[in-house]
C-alpha cells in the first residue's frame, strides 16, 4: 500500500472517534437501522447487520447500545426512513475525495458537503469525475499481534476462501477481496479463530498522490476534519498520501 501502514492509519482513527464518541455511535447507529431495515434483526442471518456490530464493538459501543438500536429498528421498521448519497470532488492540489453519507435530510447533507469542500478550496464534481480512480474492494486488516499465523499460511486460508491478494505491513496483514468474495473470506477467517482490526467493503485509491504545498495540505484536511465530524458522513476516502505524524 504505497509503503504506509493502513494499520496506523485505523488506530489514529479509533484514537479520533474515542474522544468523539456521540458522533461515531450516531453514525453507528444508522448503519443499524438501515442493516435491520434491510435484512432484518438477527446478525446470524445478515451478514451486513453483523458486520455493523463488529464495527460497533471495535469503537467501544456497548453491548446494551446496540440491542437498544437493533430492537429500536426493528419496531419502527416504518420509521426509518435513511437514504445514502454519494458526493465525488476535489481538494486542493486535484486531491481525489469521495463521501458517503447516510440522512433523512438530503438538502441539508448536500448543503453541508459542498460547504466543507469549499471551506477547505475544493469543488463538488459531477457523479463519476473521481470515483473511477478508485477500485471497491473488501479489505481486511489483521494485527500481527493477535494473529498465530506465519503470512504464507494466513495467505493459504485467504486465497482458499476466495480473497485476491494478501499484503504484508510491518504491523499488520491487509487481505483484499473482490466485493462478491468478501463475506465468504470474513467467514472462512472467522472459522479460524483470527481476529481481525478491521473488515468493510471500501474504496481503495488506484494510486496515493503526495502533497508538498504546506496551503493545500491545510486545505486538505480542513475538508477532512469538517466531514469527518458530519453526523450524516458515514464514510470518506480519497488519495491524499498522508505524512507521518
Amino acid at each position: 500500500m504505497s509503503g504506509h501502514s493502513k494499520f496506523a492509519n485505523i488506530k489514529h482513527k479509533k484514537e479520533k472517534n474515542d474522544a468523539a464518541k456521540g458522533k461515531i455511535f450516531t453514525v453507528i447507529g444508522r448503519e443499524i437501522a438501515v442493516a435491520v431495515k434491510e435484512g432484518g434483526s438477527d446478525p446470524a442471518n445478515n451478514f451486513k447487520l453483523a458486520q455493523v456490530i463488529a464495527k460497533a464493538k471495535a469503537n467501544n459501543m456497548p453491548n446494551d447500545t446496540i440491542e437498544r438500536g437493533i430492537k429500536k429498528a426493528a419496531g419502527e421498521l416504518g420509521a426509518v426512513d435513511y437514504q445514502y448519497n454519494t458526493y465525488e470532488g476535489y481538494g486542493p492540489s486535484g486531491i481525489a475525495i469521495i463521501v458517503d453519507t447516510l440522512t433523512d435530510n438530503q438538502n441539508r447533507t448536500a448543503a453541508n458537503v459542498r460547504s466543507a469542500f469549499v471551506k477547505g478550496g475544493g469543488s463538488i464534481g459531477t457523479q463519476g469525475c473521481v470515483s473511477f480512480m478508485f477500485d471497491k474492494k473488501g479489505q481486511i486488516i489483521i494485527d500481527k499481534e493477535e494473529c498465530n499465523l506465519e503470512a504464507d499460511d494466513l495467505m493459504m486460508i485467504a486465497l482458499e476462501a476466495g480473497a485476491d491478494d494478501l499484503q504484508e505491513e510491518e504491523d499488520s496483514f491487509e487481505i483484499l477481496t473482490s466485493e462478491d468474495d468478501f463475506e465468504a473470506v470474513c467467514q472462512a477467517l472467522k472459522e479460524e479463530g483470527i481476529p481481525t482490526v478491521s473488515a468493510e467493503v471500501t474504496m481503495i485509491p488506484q494510486n496515493y498522490v503526495s502533497v508538498t504545498d504546506e496551503k493545500a495540505v491545510k486545505g486538505i484536511r480542513r475538508i477532512l476534519d469538517i466531514l469527518d465530524d458530519d453526523d450524516d458522513v458515514q464514510n470518506v476516502y480519497h488519495n491524499w498520501e498522508e505524512a507521518d505524524d
